[in-house]
Formats: structure tokens, C-alpha cells, sequence
């Protein structure tokens, strides 16, 4: 227990540090580029352990990894400034917004750019992700059975979506917790008009509605001498019902063959084309540790894994970021109008916790964990709080349509609120985690 949080702490600052680099490089290099003097360029917080200065800037790594800060001259409107042309005050309204809208840009650059990479030479995902939304299994008693759902039913609208594929299904799902949704499938060859409403589950308490994908079940491979080898099924077969009852979700499948308790089964199987049955009699054996009723089968998992060229690789990353950026905006909307529980926010142990478990299971994980918290750092760099980089850019706005800058009385005041509200949230977010931890339910 305590190696795992040593572990996820150093992975998180990691994270951390090499988000913030280039949050912080987006506002150093538009400074620079408009001719702001940079008076030091930090890592971290607190007491500063090393340093060296080049161009009349103090780069510097500071004791307390969590953060890191640009500090330009007269960008403090509750210091004293001297009118120089190069302090950060004295610039146009305009190069202050590109100075501080750099900052989330580049988070949202890294987090393009890091999917884009990896799937320059790794692109992996379930196949039915990409597919249309076709309901393999529905959950008894679960929202989609409340709602009258059945397998085989092709999702066609599911609230502002039209003919989803799974991949949007799952991340509307998840944010419409508690909501009622107009819903609409395709069941034999009528659109049928119902609604459902996602039940909140988990930590997070995220939406879950009960179904799951098509997933047909074929098989993969064959174990001589168990029963499937003895009645002749072979690689490619679709099993398409087990005693009589359509399986389309091939998990389902494993679960049947537990209810019959040994009892002979009769399958009804697709081989090129043509529907043959077969009766077998699970044995009961163990296997990896797993004792069940088995009939010796492994079953294809259709994953789709390919090498993506550039443009295919940048045109992926940007749909996964735009997706995962109109579910955050949608969570946040939700969270605000209370329709949606704010235990679904994550602080640091909940981010030191997702960061750790993905480091975990290998870098490509990783990789896209670490792009998922730069875009959600660069979002909440934008929300329009005093002291973030969107009550900065909101002030600018403001002055803009003012034709004048705020007095400084009045910014100082801004400033204060800002940062009051920033630390209740942090004493809030932490809160949320360590009840998350206490009651995962």
C-alpha cells in the first residue's frame, strides 16, 4: 500500500512537471515573442534548489514540484510599476491575451500531440468502438431494461446524437447520470421512441445505463479433446444461440455455460454462411487458477491495431480531444446546474491514483492519461476564475469593451476573491477524494 502511493506521488509529479513545463513555455515564449521582460522561469514552488540566468531571466527548479510560474515584470497589478514599455502591463491588450491564452494552448498542443505520436506507431481499440450502436446484452434490471431495450436494437438517436457509433454512446452515457434522455432504435426495421435514464454509479458516480456492444461470438481457437474440438467446431464459427437463445455479446456466452451446471447445450453456429448445430456437455476443469464450466473455446476479441500515417494520427488525436473536450464542458455545465453529482471531480489523490494505475499498465497508457489531464488542465486554466488564466483573459475582455483598464484597487480585490475561491476548491477536491477512497460505492 505504501510503495503504491510512493509510486503514484513520483509518477504525478512527473505528470505534473512536464505539463506545467510546457503550460508555462506557452506564456514564456509569446512574452518573449512580444518583447516582455521574463524576470524568471520556475519549476515548482518554494525554496529554489537550482538555477541559472540567460537573457536577463532566472531559470530555476524550486523545492515543491506541484506548480510552476512565469514571472514576468509588471504583471502584479498590485506592485509598483515603472511604466517601462517591456513590462507585461504596458503591452497592448491584445499581445496580453495571446501571452496568456499560450498557456491552456499548449496543454491542448501537448494534448494532440502526444495520441498523435503514439498512434504513429501504435493505434489500438476495441473494433466495436468505431461501429454503429448496436445493443448485444442489456442488464436485468438495469436503466436500458427499465427502458424496454433488447439486444439487437441499433441505437439511432441517444439525446442530441444521431446514429452514434459506441464511442460517443459511452461518453454521453457517462455525463447524463439522473437524466432523462429521448432515445431511439431501430428494431425490426421501425424506429422505435423511448427514453432512459442513466443511473449514477461508482466513485464518480458516472452513468450507467446496463447495455453492452454487439460482440459477436466467434471462435478464436480450439482445445483438442474438450468438447467443442469433439463436436467439430473449428475456427471462424459464429455461435449465434446457445439453447435456443440469441447470443450476441460473447461474455454472455461463458455466463450461459455456468447457469447449465454441466447440463448438455445445444448450439446453433454460422460456418460460411450456413447455420449447423451442435450438442455438447461442458466439463467442469481449471484453468490459469479459474475453475468453470468449460467447453474449449477462446473466442475472438476484435481489437483493431494499426500503424496510422501522420494526417490519420493528427485527425484521430483532435476527434478523441474534441470528443473528450465537449463531455468536460457538458460534465461542467452539469455540475454547475446541480444535475450531475460533484463527486465526479478529481483532485490530486484521484489524479495520483489514475496516473499511477496507468503508468502501471505501460506506456502507451500513460501517454494517454498524461493527454487527457493536459487538455482537462488547459480547460480549467480557461474558466473565467480570477488569477487562472481565464479570469485574466475575461478582465482583458472586459477593459476592451470599458475602452480603460481597471483601477488597481479593484483588480487587487479581483485577485483576493480568486484566490479565496481556489483554495476552497482545493480543500474541497481533496475532501472528495479521501470520501471517494472511504466509500467507493
Amino acid at each position: 500500500m505504501i510503495n503504491s502511493f510512493i509510486t503514484y506521488a513520483l509518477v504525478l509529479m512527473v505528470v505534473l512537471g512536464f505539463m506545467i513545463f510546457f503550460h508555462e513555455l506557452g506564456h514564456f515564449m509569446a512574452a518573449k515573442l512580444f518583447g516582455v521582460r521574463v524576470l524568471s522561469f520556475a519549476l515548482g514552488f518554494g525554496k529554489r534548489l537550482l538555477h541559472f540566468e540567460r537573457g536577463g531571466t532566472d531559470y530555476r527548479i524550486n523545492a515543491l514540484p506541484f506548480g510552476g510560474y512565469v514571472k514576468m515584470a509588471g504583471d502584479d497589478p498590485s506592485e509598483v510599476r515603472e511604466g517601462h514599455p517591456e513590462e507585461f502591463l504596458s503591452r497592448p491588450r491584445w499581445q496580453r491575451f495571446v501571452i496568456v491564452l499560450m498557456g491552456p494552448a499548449m496543454n491542448a498542443l501537448l494534448a494532440v500531440a502526444l495520441p498523435a505520436g503514439l498512434y504513429m506507431f501504435h493505434f489500438q481499440k476495441p473494433a466495436y468502438l468505431e461501429e454503429p450502436a448496436r445493443i448485444g446484452d442489456v442488464e436485468p434490471d438495469s436503466p436500458a431494461a427499465r427502458a424496454a431495450l433488447q439486444p439487437g436494437d441499433l441505437i439511432v438517436r441517444l439525446g442530441g446524437l444521431r446514429n452514434p457509433k459506441w464511442e460517443d454512446v459511452a461518453i454521453e452515457t457517462i455525463t447524463d447520470a439522473g437524466e432523462t434522455v429521448p432515445l431511439g432504435v431501430l428494431r425490426g426495421g421501425q424506429v422505435l421512441t423511448m427514453t432512459l435514464t442513466p443511473r449514477a454509479e461508482g466513485p464518480n458516480r458516472e452513468g450507467y445505463a446496463g447495455w453492452y456492444p454487439y460482440w459477436p461470438v466467434v471462435v478464436d481457437k480450439i482445445e483438442p479433446g474438450l468438447p467443442a474440438a469433439q463436436a467439430g467446431l473449428q475456427p471462424g464459427d459464429e455461435i449465434v444461440k446457445l439453447d435456443g437463445q440469441e447470443i450476441l455479446y460473447w461474455p454472455r456466452f461463458s455466463d450461459a455455460l455456468q447457469l447449465s451446471k454441466g447440463k448438455p447445450v445445444e448450439l446453433a453456429f454460422l460456418r460460411q454462411g450456413k447455420e449447423l448445430h451442435a450438442e455438447l456437455k461442458p466439463v467442469y476443469i481449471e484453468q490459469m487458477g479459474d475453475t468453470r464450466w468449460r467447453i474449449g473455446v477462446d473466442f475472438r476479441r476484435d481489437v483493431v491495431v494499426r500503424r496510422l500515417p501522420l494526417g490519420e494520427a493528427i485527425s484521430a488525436s483532435l476527434k478523441d480531444n474534441l470528443r473528450i473536450c465537449a463531455a468536460t464542458f457538458d460534465l461542467l455545465g452539469k455540475i454547475v446546474t446541480r444535475r450531475m453529482s460533484t463527486r465526479s471531480l478529481a483532485g490530486p489523490i484521484g489524479i495520483a491514483q489514475i496516473t499511477g494505475e496507468a503508468y502501471k499498465a505501460g506506456i502507451p497508457d500513460l501517454l494517454m492519461v498524461v493527454s487527457m489531464i493536459s487538455l482537462q488542465l488547459g480547460i480549467f486554466n480557461l474558466l473565467p476564475i480570477p488569477v487562472l488564466d481565464g479570469g485574466v483573459i475575461l478582465l482583458l475582455l472586459i477593459e476592451s469593451v470599458m475602452r480603460r483598464d481597471m483601477s488597481l484597487e479593484v483588480k487587487a480585490r479581483v485577485v483576493q476573491a480568486g484566490l479565496v475561491f481556489l483554495l476552497l476548491l482545493a480543500v474541497f477536491v481533496m475532501y472528495n477524494d479521501i470520501i471517494k477512497m472511504l466509500r467507493p460505492s
